[in-house]
């Protein structure tokens, strides 16, 4: 399962054409089994209200964090939403992704998929 959160659409974009099974986060989302967490980067490289919130309650299964951003923000900012999420909850940074990224990006995320969350083959 793919956890995802969107607020431009790229991320939304992207997890569709990944064709892995995927869920929006909302307020109340619990989920009890491994997952890949998607987030665009927000402001100047924060994490989102709502990931933030969702990790509160859900960090135990995450296996992997994947972020969008815009390098037009600079270096220290792309996509810095990750950083923070693998430091504060110990989370692998499996990706960085430049606004809708490229088909190498989607091929990493999948291959990280199939390996880890299929395969149980946790980091």
């Amino acid at each position: 399962m793919i956890a995802y959160s969107s607020r431009t659409g790229n991320v939304r974009y992207i997890v569709k054409q990944l064709g892995l099974p995927y869920i929006e986060i909302d307020d109340g989302l619990i989920l009890e089994q491994p997952f890949l967490l998607f987030t665009y980067t927000d402001g100047l490289g924060e994490v989102p209200k709502v990931v933030e919130s969702f990790l509160q309650r859900n960090s135990e299964f995450c296996k992997g964090v994947i972020a969008s951003g815009n390098s037009n923000f600079g270096h220290a900012y792309f996509c810095k939403s990750a950083d923070i999420i693998h430091r504060n909850f110990g989370i692998p940074i499996v990706r960085k992704i430049e606004l809708r990224g490229f088909q190498k990006d989607y091929d990493k995320i999948i291959q990280f998929y199939h390996e880890v969350i299929e395969k149980g083959i946790f980091v």
